[in-house]
C-alpha cells in the first residue's frame, strides 16, 4: 500500500499564489504515476495534473499556464504551485498514485490511480 499526505493548502486572495506538497510512503515502487485532483463544492472530482516517474507530465486545459506540478522521485514527493489564484480554484485538493500501466489511457482519469490522500482544502476569496 501507499500512504499519501498532502500539505500546504489554506486560504488565499485571488491573484495570489499557493504551493502544496504531497509525500508518499509505503510501497512507493508502485507510485509510477502521481497526480493531483480537486473537487469543488457540488462538483465531481477532476484530475488536472499527472506526472509519470519518467517525467512525462499532463495538465488539464483548465489549469495550463497557472498550475505547475513537479515531482522529486528521490523524496517520493509531488509539488503543486498555483499562480494567479481564482475563486473558482476553491476546492478540496487530493494527490494520488497509480502503478505503471500499458496501453492507451488518459493519465488524468481517476481509474488510473490506486491510492489517495485525505485532501487539503484551498479557499480563494475575491
Amino acid at each position: 500500500q501507499v500512504q499519501l499526505e498532502e500539505s500546504g493548502g489554506g486560504s488565499a486572495q485571488a491573484g495570489g499564489s499557493l504551493r502544496m506538497s504531497c509525500v508518499a510512503s509505503g510501497d512507493t515502487a508502485n507510485a509510477f504515476y502521481m497526480g493531483w485532483f480537486r473537487q469543488a463544492p457540488g462538483q465531481e472530482r477532476e484530475g488536472f495534473a499527472a506526472i509519470a516517474r519518467d517525467g512525462r507530465t499532463d495538465y488539464a486545459d483548465s489549469v495550463k499556464g497557472r498550475f505547475t506540478a513537479s515531482r522529486d522521485n528521490t523524496k517520493n514527493s509531488l509539488i503543486l504551485e498555483i499562480n494567479v489564484l481564482k475563486p473558482d480554484d476553491t476546492a478540496l485538493y487530493y494527490c494520488a498514485t497509480g502503478r505503471e500501466r500499458y496501453g492507451s489511457f488518459w493519465r488524468l482519469a481517476e481509474q488510473v490511480y490506486d491510492y489517495w490522500g485525505q485532501g487539503t482544502q484551498v479557499t480563494v476569496s475575491s
